[in-house]
């Protein structure tokens, strides 16, 4: 099993333990506990409405996550109920979820409030982000306070109106309402009252009994939707300004190379260039790489002198980065004892008594985040201010750095957190809003900085390719008896990019485990991509799972449950807390239920299950599959001949138990699209390097999925009501690779090995 949650994306858990943290007296602190004057102060209410700005109590998403500590706003005044949505949305649908966790508090009517992004703003919400599936966790109950805090104050300001006890009255649809005469009033009408009003404290504020809810678990559209379908300005990339000009930004291909010289003023006398000119970079890779900025009248007059410029590079420190190489060295190390990371138990005895074992080397290609929209920012420097339109994951954490490559203070840059189009962890990065500031520097007019598509793939954070070398044993009951998991992994800048714990799948459900772990030498940027760390290891460990089924002859289904075992939390967590083996069971016998496990398959189909634990939520998929015959021979990506085979995925099934639903249409989409983005993935996805420069740098040799050859995917979900709703928005992906490898197998006997699977000479047709 896996606990990596935010423990696996390291750049982010160094970004919070380098945060200075209150001490505990200040994170348990409530601004519910401010007196009158000071509180109308912070909301600046100046008449007429009521604005709550809670500060909520630090709130922690989950045991195994880090602290942080989220805001909430809602504005009733006498334009409507206005909520305001404080992370940003990349596609998750967290502008629409947040805020409905406050609206089933406040009791409002969904259909006419309004929703709004919230400004970005350090000092009010902390911190702002969009990554790890932390949005709903965090806010859940901190929102749910906000909001039932609000209708205590407007249910009392009813009550001091009628002069009746509070206790008389209720709430629906936007309003207070006394049944014994009758009367009600809407939340408008009461907003002034209310905001001179004391805010009661948290433990005088009854939250509702979930049975009471009438909008979550609900379908509820997104809050954009039409506006999307209307083609609204939303994302950074749609930005107009007033004398906006556009800006372009060329880096060495290879990572760490220099500008050695250029025909800049060449490019200066193009049609529609403004100016031309490089940069030096900080030094630092996720600041600012040195390259030749070029600032034109339009974006094609801009991508046009790219086309022509031409920069010498000094390359004595780049990247010589190949993945040739490296798979060669990952083969010999593979034979070698590492570094052990756990050995509980005694693996080689286990071996050595063992009925039956397997062996198996597996590994996966390095891949982009690959976003629809390219990297892009709007950035007008001032002189004294910088103001930033940007699609961000870390709005918040991208201040500080503007700022000091502007050369002001942080309060002198203001960000405008636009709608991302795609992030899958890309965006966590601010590479691309640093140059924009650095390059409107130099600008006399605000700019725009667009990355093309190959900009976009070239200059990624990839995830990392690895290689484990896998080998295990049943005994004579064909239960798994010993399990060695050799991990060999890449370390930029010395730093592997990826680690194991004793933790992982199986850890504390198999007596005799052993993980060892070694990296490789590596220069290019890796970084948090989808589920980090569980996104290959769960294909790993599950597929390998099903090998030793097949040893013992058992069935895979049979024993997966076995390996679980008795229900209890096995790993631990940061904190204590990790997989539940009692849940894991539970979304594993659904999934199998739902798909008709052990039913009579056509020749050539199969089916497979996997399950995993990532980032708090528990996932198992059944997929079925049809394997069309052997056709011709084809050379892949790493120079071996191989047969092509055509694939069908015809269902996948998914059980997820993450709690309560917040918004069940957010919730089938959220499923929907991480199956589809995993079984894309699996296919075809891979970038490969020679030279320190990655070889596929668009979608003619980077092949996304095609929407003919989607599956059909089935979502279920289990709430038990014991516990609290965790992130879907990333645990949905790591089971489908092993779970469709495994039907592959049971329909036509090949094992699957490698990500992506058309290195074997699967296709999808």
């Amino acid at each position: 099993m896996s606990t990596l949650n935010y423990d696996s994306v390291n750049e982010i858990t160094e970004f919070f333990t380098r945060k200075a943290q209150p001490d505990d007296a200040t994170r348990n602190a409530h601004i519910f506990k401010l007196d009158r004057r000071q509180f109308l102060k912070l909301t600046g209410i100046a008449g007429g409405g009521l604005m709550l700005g809670f500060a909520l109590s630090r709130a922690r998403a989950h045991a195994d996550h880090v602290d942080f500590n989220p805001n909430g706003y809602i504005k009733i005044d006498s334009e409507g109920i206005t909520l305001y949505a404080p992370n940003p949305e990349i596609g998750q649908g967290v502008k629409t979820s947040l805020p409905m966790i406050v609206a089933e508090e406040l009791d409002v009517d969904w259909a006419e409030i309004r929703v709004v992004q919230s400004e970005i703003n350090p000092a009010l919400y902390v911190q702002q982000f969009a990554g790890g599936s932390t949005a709903i966790p965090a806010y859940y109950t901190p929102l749910r306070q906000a909001g039932a805090t609000a209708r205590a104050m407007l249910v009392q300001a009813a009550a001091d109106q009628w002069s009746v006890s509070p206790s008389t009255l209720s709430t629906e649809l936007s309003q207070v309402l006394h049944a014994g005469t009758g009367q009600k009033f809407s939340y408008q009408e009461l907003a002034s009252v209310a905001a001179t009003l004391p805010v009661p404290s948290p433990e005088s504020v009854r939250l509702k009994d979930p049975k009471q809810f009438r909008l979550l678990g609900t379908r509820i559209t997104g809050v954009d939707n039409e506006a999307l379908v209307r083609g609204e300005p939303l994302f950074g990339i749609d930005v107009s300004l007033p004398d906006l000009k556009y800006a372009i930004y060329q880096k060495c291909p290879a990572i760490g190379g220099t500008v050695q010289s250029a025909n800049i003023e060449e490019i200066k006398k193009m049609p529609g260039v403004v100016d031309a000119f490089a940069l030096e970079g900080t030094g630092n890779g996720n600041d600012l790489f040195p390259g030749v900025a070029i600032i034109a009248n339009s974006t094609w007059e801009a991508f046009q002198a790219k086309r022509a410029l031409k920069v010498e590079w000094d390359e004595t420190n780049a990247s010589k980065d190949s993945w040739s190489a490296a798979r060669k060295e990952a083969a010999r190390l593979a034979q070698e004892p590492a570094t052990q990371i756990a050995n509980n138990g005694d693996f080689d005895a286990a071996m050595s008594t063992s009925t039956a074992t397997s062996s198996g080397f597996y590994q996966y290609h390095f891949v982009s985040h690959a976003p629809l929209e390219p990297q892009n920012c709007t950035a007008h420097y001032k002189g004294d201010s910088l103001e930033l339109w940007a699609p961000t994951q870390t709005p918040s954490w991208a201040i500080p750095t503007a700022a000091r490559l502007t050369g002001m203070e942080t309060s002198q840059v203001t960000l405008h957190q636009m709608r991302c189009g795609g992030g899958f962890g890309r965006r966590l990065y601010n590479d691309f809003l640093f140059e924009a500031a650095a390059i409107a520097r130099r600008s006399k007019s605000p700019i725009k900085l667009q990355w093309t598509r190959e900009d976009d793939v070239r200059y990624d954070l990839f995830r990392a390719g690895g290689f484990h070398q896998m080998d295990g044993c049943v005994d004579e009951n064909g239960k798994v008896t010993g399990w060695r998991n050799r991990f060999i992994t890449f370390a930029p800048g010395g730093r592997p990019a990826s680690s194991m714990n004793g933790g992982v799948f199986p850890g504390g459900m198999v007596d005799n485990l052993r993980v060892e772990q070694t990296a490789l030498d590596w220069a290019y940027r890796c970084a948090a991509w989808r589920a980090p760390n569980a996104n290959v290891f769960a294909f790993v460990v599950q597929s390998f799972l099903d090998e030793l089924s097949h040893a013992a002859q058992r069935d895979s289904l049979e024993v997966l449950l076995e390996v679980l075992g008795e229900p209890r939390s096995v790993g631990g967590g940061r904190r204590g807390r990790g997989m539940h083996t009692g849940r894991a069971a539970n979304v594993v016998k659904l999934a199998a239920e739902k798909a008709g496990w052990g039913k009579e398959l056509p020749k050539n189909s199969g089916m497979g299950v996997a399950f995993y634990y990532s980032h708090a939520g528990h996932i198992a998929i059944v997929a079925e599959v049809s394997v069309g015959g052997e056709e011709n021979a084809v050379t892949n990506r790493s120079g071996e001949n191989v047969i092509r085979r055509k694939l069908k995925v015809d269902n996948v099934t998914v059980a997820s138990d993450v709690g309560p639903i917040i918004n069940l249409s957010g919730a089938e989409n959220q499923v929907e699209g991480s199956v589809i983005d995993a079984l894309s993935t699996m296919m075809d996805l891979s970038i490969t390097f020679e030279n320190g420069r990655a070889e596929q740098t668009n979608f003619d040799k980077y092949r996304i999925l095609r929407a003919s050859v989607s599956p059909a995917v089935e979502a279920h979900f289990i709430d038990t009501g014991e516990h609290s709703p965790t992130g879907l928005g990333e645990p949905v992906f790591p089971p489908l690779a092993p779970a469709v490898g495994n039907a592959i197998f049971a329909a036509c006997g090949h094992r699957v090995r490698t990500l992506p699977i058309s290195e074997e000479g699967f296709y999808l047709g």
